[in-house]
C-alpha cells in the first residue's frame, strides 16, 4: 500500500478531480465549512494525502494547528510543503497521540484503506476531545444494486484508462473499486459511528450514494 501511494503521490490530486467530476474541493470546503472549528482549534489530517484538510483549515482558520498524518512519506513531504502543517507517519490503527487530544480529525478517502475500520475509528474517537468532531469524506457503496453495479463499473473503467494514460500501468488506480467491493454504504458507516459512542451524525450523499460526507460529534 504505502509502495502505491508513493508511486500516485505526485498525481494525487489531479486524479482525485477526475473521479469526483471536479467537485473533491467542493466537498472539502463544506466538510470544513460545517466542522464549526473553535479559535485557535488543533486537528487531526488522517490518511491526509496531499494535505487538501490542512490546507482549507489553515485558509479559514489561521489560528488553528494542523497535524497531518499518513503512511505515506511521499504523500506527508507534498502536504508539508503545501501549506506548512506538521507531518508524523502514523498508523490510524495504532496512532501515536494521547487521549482527548483534537478538536477534530478529518479523514479524506482513507476510510476504506483501514484494515479494520472499526479498530480506526475507535481509535479516532479515543483521541478526539469530548464534544470534538470526526468529519470524513469517501467513496461508498450505493445502496442500490443495479447502481452499485454501474458504478464499480465506472470506476474500474476510470482507474483502468488514467493508470495507463499516467503511468502506463492500467491497475494503478483500480485500487478504488477493488477497495469499495468489500465496503459498506453511507448509512452503514452512520449506524458505526453512532454504535462507537458518537452523536448528531450528519451524512450527505453525492453521486447516488457513491461519495458520502460525515460529521459526528464525540458525546
Amino acid at each position: 500500500m504505502r509502495q502505491m501511494f508513493g508511486a500516485i503521490a505526485p498525481r494525487y490530486n489531479f486524479v482525485t478531480s477526475a473521479f469526483s467530476y471536479g467537485m473533491d474541493r467542493r466537498w472539502k470546503r463544506t466538510a470544513v465549512g460545517r466542522a464549526a472549528l473553535p479559535a485557535g482549534a488543533l486537528v487531526l489530517d488522517l490518511a491526509c494525502g496531499t494535505g487538501d484538510f490542512s490546507e482549507l483549515v489553515l485558509q479559514s482558520l489561521p489560528s488553528a494547528t494542523a497535524v497531518a498524518a499518513d503512511l505515506t512519506r511521499a504523500m506527508l513531504e507534498t502536504a508539508r510543503g503545501r501549506c506548512g502543517c506538521k507531518a508524523i507517519c502514523a498508523d490510524a490503527m495504532v496512532l501515536p497521540f494521547p487521549d482527548d487530544r483534537f478538536d477534530c480529525v478529518f479523514v479524506g478517502y482513507g476510510l476504506r484503506n483501514f484494515p479494520e475500520l472499526n479498530t480506526a475509528i475507535q481509535e479516532i474517537r479515543r483521541v478526539t476531545r469530548r464534544g470534538g468532531m470526526l468529519v470524513s469524506l469517501d467513496f461508498f457503496l450505493p445502496a442500490h444494486r443495479l447502481w452499485r453495479a454501474l458504478y464499480l463499473g465506472y470506476l474500474y473503467a476510470q482507474g483502468a484508462f488514467w493508470g495507463l494514460l499516467l503511468h502506463g500501468r492500467p491497475r494503478l488506480y483500480t485500487y478504488i473499486p477493488r477497495s469499495l467491493r468489500g465496503f459498506i454504504t453511507i448509512e452503514d458507516f452512520s449506524l458505526l459511528l453512532k454504535r462507537i459512542g458518537y452523536t448528531q451524525v450528519d451524512a450527505r450523499a453525492y453521486i447516488f450514494g457513491g461519495i458520502g460526507l460525515h460529521w459526528a460529534v464525540k458525546a
